[in-house]
């Protein structure tokens, strides 16, 4: 390794930590305290990792579906309930129905109907009052498996402001509201019921932990469970208001600390008011919690619900099956905005339109080279691409497996490089370009970005890359167009070429020898006067079978300009042709209006034999007559 240059070591930066210029902001931070820390010394969910499902309830129709600016119709909430069913939730909030006749009559519409799958539990919400509790088990009546879930707000804010009660009186609404489900689920529903129950200390991130485990204790001595009785404790962070970590630590004491803990399902219901929602849960499952709650896509209440896709995605890309099916996630999406009436953003983690797509021109690089790798890998192995380990840069998962194409993984714009352009032509055209050829294409759509501004869309990419290189019956350009040709073998066993063309608007024929068609070619071009040198050649299939058709890319010295040509036919030999006409007719710019190509200085060559169609400005190929053979 050489030894730094002298003038830059000793050089000072422009900031160091000591020196940084950043100042109060003035903003009123004395109105805020800290949130308490939990001293667990001996903490031991560092060092776990989450290696299986958590329990999942989803609880869009509850609340998310309040919310929302326009409240679901029967309709949305039905085809959301329909969703959130085929998709694999086996626990399924479907809303408040002491909260009025809309949630009401939506419960005993899917019961009725007989929509709810023999494994799929609803749960209800209700307040701890008796008219409340009786109207949400009424709601039940019929139903295969369900659970009431009765909340009350625990926290010191809330006693002291809003219900200017004690601890004991709050711990009291607990275990009453506890027994009067208990008593109205007797009486109102039937041995055809399953039905369990689960308790929520609302505002559980700002209880004192002592007093929330004593009111789940006392939840618990009402209740009674046991082994085949389960009681669900969900912990709510009904407003985030920790880190992470110590949202942790919270479930790491309460769980060591419950009675019973065998008989009970610690539920996480994380709000994200402070953007860390998803990190909140999976550290708490870290910590002890048994099930996530939570809704699609985050929606809810201000900064909305923990995101369940999000969640599971993220399980899914470290190999742990979510046993929820996202692979349709664009259905999954459209469906959730139909529901909601809320769009996704495109950002969205998994399911936005452009978290599969790369603009910046070293990420398309990196990209194209990995699934370049990826298959390279797998033909080695004797596999096929799913077979073998995701290993892509700049994509945690294959967009494939939650049924996305690749068609919007690389899009281009100012700020990409030749990967991008390259992968565009290659996933859509089935074009390999030499990497030489890349950079110079690249070039030639960064000047249209910066001419033009914003993106170039694929459509646009293979327009141009047609406009530059490929004359075709829909897109004639160039001053040489080939009809046909012939390869013999002469006596010293040299090819002999015979090309038959049109030159400016003019019948010729070509005629030279090589040891190889496009050696013979170049010198039927020198015998016209055309000085033309290939500098590389590449060529690949760009299918399979026996209609395949070849590409074929070639590297010329034309006349002193060195750039790339493409030829394209079912043909070998003739696409390798059309290749070196490509570069040939490029370095001329005799094509139609402007050319995006560079200004080249035109070579004079020889008058030709017969008067040009085209206009004089332009200089045609001379057509060799017998007598100059």
């Amino acid at each position: 390794m050489s030894e730094p240059s002298a003038t830059s070591v000793g050089r000072p930066t422009p900031l160091t930590n000591a020196t940084h210029t950043q100042k109060p902001s003035g903003m009123p931070v004395h109105k805020y305290g800290r949130y308490e820390a939990v001293v667990i010394p001996d903490r031991t969910w560092p060092e776990k990792r989450v290696t299986t499902a958590p329990r999942w309830l989803s609880t869009d129709l509850r609340d998310g579906n309040q919310a929302l600016i326009d409240p679901m119709s029967p309709a949305r909430k039905r085809e959301m309930f329909d969703l959130l069913v085929r998709m694999g939730y086996k626990e399924i909030e479907v809303g408040f129905p002491s909260s009025g006749e809309t949630d009401f009559a939506f419960v005993r519409s899917i019961i009725e109907e007989g929509a709810i799958p023999e494994d799929v539990t609803i749960s209800v919400l209700t307040q701890a009052r008796e008219e409340l509790i009786e109207r949400t088990v009424e709601s039940l009546r019929g139903a295969h498996r369900a659970t009431v879930h009765l909340y009350n707000a625990t926290a010191p804010t809330f006693r002291r402001v809003v219900f200017r009660g004690t601890k004991e009186q709050v711990r009291q609404i607990a275990v009453d509201g506890t027994r009067l489900v208990m008593e109205y689920a007797e009486k109102i529903l039937g041995p055809e019921t399953i039905f369990g129950y689960q308790y929520s200390p609302e505002i559980f991130t700002d209880t004192e932990l002592d007093f929330a485990l004593e009111v789940c204790e006392a939840v618990m001595d009402v209740w009674q469970p046991e082994a085949g009785r389960e009681i669900i404790l969900n912990l709510p962070a009904t407003v985030e208001r920790s880190t992470p970590s110590t949202h942790a630590d919270r479930f790491e004491w309460m769980s060591r600390n419950l009675s019973r803990r065998e008989f009970v399902c610690l539920s996480v219901h994380p709000h994200n008011d402070r953007g860390t929602a998803v990190a909140a849960a999976e550290l708490a499952l870290m910590a002890g919690a048994d099930r996530i709650e939570g809704c699609l896509f985050g929606q809810g209440e201000r900064t909305g619900n923990v995101d369940l896709v999000t969640l599971g995605m993220n399980l899914f890309s470290q190999g742990v099956d979510p046993q929820i099916d996202f692979s349709q996630i664009d259905e999954i999406r459209r469906t959730s905005e139909y529901c909601n009436q809320m769009e996704i953003h495109p950002r969205h983690p998994y399911a936005g339109d452009l978290v599969y797509t790369s603009f910046s021109g070293s990420h398309q690089d990196a990209i194209k080279k990995g699934f370049d790798a990826m298959a390279a890998d797998a033909a080695a192995r004797g596999k096929g691409v799913d077979e073998i380990e995701w290993a892509v840069p700049y994509l945690p998962i294959d967009p494939k497996d939650v049924g996305r194409s690749y068609e919007a993984v690389i899009r281009v714009n100012s700020q990409s490089g030749k990967g991008g352009v390259a992968y565009v032509l290659k996933n859509g055209h089935k074009l390999d370009l030499p990497r030489r050829m890349q950079i110079e294409f690249s070039r030639i759509i960064q000047s249209k970005t910066d001419a033009e501004g914003g993106e170039v869309t694929p459509g646009q990419i293979w327009s141009v890359f047609q406009d530059e290189y490929l004359p075709n019956p829909d897109n004639p350009w160039g001053r040489l167009a080939l009809r046909s040709a012939t390869v013999s073998v002469s006596g010293d066993g040299s090819d002999a070429l015979t090309v038959e063309a049109v030159a400016d608007g003019e019948d010729i024929t070509l005629t030279g020898t090589g040891n190889g068609p496009i050696s013979a070619f170049v010198d039927a071009l020198a015998g016209v006067g055309i000085d033309v040198r290939v500098l590389d050649y590449s060529e690949h299939a760009m299918s399979e079978g026996a209609h395949a058709r070849a590409a074929s890319y070639v590297e010329c010295a034309v006349e002193g300009t060195v750039l790339w040509g493409i030829g394209i036919d079912p043909n070998a030999t003739w696409a390798s042709l059309r290749a070196i006409t490509s570069a040939l007719n490029r370095a001329r710019g005799q094509r139609t209006g402007t050319t995006s190509s560079p200004t080249r200085a035109r070579p004079s060559v020889p008058a030709p034999a017969r008067t040009p169609t085209r206009p004089p400005a332009r200089t045609p190929i001379r057509t060799r007559t017998s007598s100059e053979s």
